[in-house]
């Protein structure tokens, strides 16, 4: 009899899940229950990443707080996004205020924008998420830390590259405080861009159009990606993920190669929809804690912690699965 495999397999042996506390306080459990949202650093991610929750969250974010140490940023913000309303106030905005740094997790939700080093458009670096590793793993280390000490029992989101790598990176440092943030506390949001870069080709291209309702995303944004034209095991075709994988990891570049940094799509694709998705308790694209890494895949939030989304997976999709897990887990 042929093993059935599930995304749950992934690093089985090493089940380190630890049953949720208590049910999550940034799931909304109605139309009055609005989040407060804090977000670190307003570069090119993080503005638009507000931009979208602004024009988006009314529903279900009541404020968001904002805190950059570029001081004229955040007044920019603060005055800019406070002067968008629609006419006669037909839809709600959240109200945009400036943080200090001693406010920055009294929220719900933390999203962590900061990045140290991205490359400049015209280097020859291939994997532009490594090269911001290094940079910006100290720093979300030390925002964790700083949860730790505030006893933080909110969501901790990392926008800023490698979000997988620097989830973990988040979590070790908050293990530093006296507070150690909950595993499933953490989430990465890249992969919702790679889902959307993937559908844009499948639209592109007849051969990739099973993606559009049979395909899933899975792993990190970026080169370990695992794209899949259909989880139904009579339909996958190998060849056929592979080069729509390609396409995906290469979507960033052809951006640079048209002289502009790709921020757009990532900023709202994975970071500002999927907070949204994930306050409402929707199926979203992220990285949650999967025993002892943080991986990416489709997954929902529920009172009890995070639920994945378990189909049976043809074998040849789950090997790509466990060789992207393995070289996750040897980084950090």
């Amino acid at each position: 009899m042929n093993q059935t495999y599930t995304i749950l397999d992934l690093g089985k042996k090493e089940n380190t899940r630890k049953p949720f506390p208590a049910s999550p306080r940034w799931l909304s459990t109605g139309p009055s229950d609005r989040k407060k949202v804090h977000l670190a650093g307003l570069g090119d991610v993080g503005g638009t990443v507000l931009i979208g929750l602004t024009l988006l969250g009314g529903d279900v974010i009541s404020s968001l707080g904002i805190f950059d140490l570029k001081e004229t940023a955040c007044h920019r913000y603060e005055m800019e996004l406070n002067q968008v309303r629609a006419p006669f106030e037909q839809t709600r905005t959240p109200e945009t205020t400036i943080l200090s740094e001693e406010e920055l997790f009294d929220c719900d939700i933390f999203a962590f924008c900061i990045a140290k080093a991205v490359p400049a458009v015209g280097s020859q670096v291939s994997d532009v998420r490594m090269a911001q590793f290094e940079a910006n793993r100290a720093i979300v280390a030390e925002y964790a830390k700083k949860a730790s000490r505030a006893h933080f029992t909110g969501l901790f989101l990392v926008i800023s590259d490698p979000v997988d790598l620097l989830c973990k990176a988040a979590l070790l440092g908050s293990m530093e405080g006296p507070h150690p943030l909950h595993p499933e506390q953490i989430q990465g949001l890249g992969l919702g861009v790679m889902n959307a870069r993937a559908c844009y080709y499948a639209k592109k291209e007849d051969r990739f159009s099973s993606y559009l309702t049979e395909g899933r995303a899975f792993g990190p944004h970026g080169k370990d990606l695992v794209l899949a034209n259909s989880i139904v095991k009579e339909h996958y075709d190998e060849e056929c993920s592979l080069l729509l994988t390609d396409l995906t990891t290469k979507a960033n570049l052809s951006i640079r190669e048209l002289g502009y940094k790709p921020y757009i799509a990532p900023a709202l694709s994975s970071a500002a929809l999927t907070i949204l998705s994930i306050i409402k308790g929707e199926w979203n694209y992220s990285a949650n804690y999967l025993n002892g890494v943080y991986f990416g895949a489709k997954n929902k939030t529920t009172k009890d912690g995070i639920c994945w989304e378990v189909l049976p997976l043809p074998e040849k999709l789950f090997h790509r699965l466990s060789v992207s897990y393995s070289h996750l887990k040897e980084i950090l």
